[in-house]
């Protein structure tokens, strides 16, 4: 897991230097999915994104064909909240002509109100509609601040 989180973060390096004032990035690693995403907002009124990336890997043989590695970008992140310690993110994949029509929904939420930390915890959801069999599972996510 390590190693993919510090090739992740290589490549968004390279990719260019965000300027956050407040930068948070989420990973997970089970037997259902592995993925990363790091995301950025503004300390000014309003927290304003201005980062986001991510990388998702769907272990799930019958829905790897069509979403088994995807790469994420901020047009993909349709939610977000970040105040006083909670976090959360969805990121929403409407599929290109290689999908077939189906549709990929990833939501994170993490941390507890009240209580900023620079690391916690939280609960991801991944369901994949419009494909031969919808799929939904759940799992533990560990999220952090740079």
């Amino acid at each position: 897991m390590w190693r993919g989180m510090i090739v992740l973060a290589g490549l968004l390096g390279a990719a260019g230097t965000a300027h956050a004032n407040s930068r948070f990035f989420c990973s997970a690693d089970d037997k259902e999915a592995r993925f990363t995403l790091e995301s950025g907002f503004e300390s000014e009124a309003g927290h304003k994104l201005n980062h986001f990336r991510g990388a998702l890997v769907v272990k799930d043989p019958a829905q790897s064909t069509v979403f088994g590695k995807r790469v994420f970008e901020s047009q993909h992140l349709t939610n977000h909240w970040s105040r006083d310690g909670d976090l959360l993110l969805e990121v929403f994949d409407g599929g290109e002509d290689d999908t077939g029509g189906a549709t990929l929904d990833l939501v994170v939420v993490a941390g507890e109100r009240g209580k900023p930390a620079a690391n916690f915890s939280g609960t991801y959801s991944l369901t994949i509609e419009g494909g031969s069999k919808p799929y939904a599972v759940e799992g533990k996510v560990s999220c952090g601040t740079k």
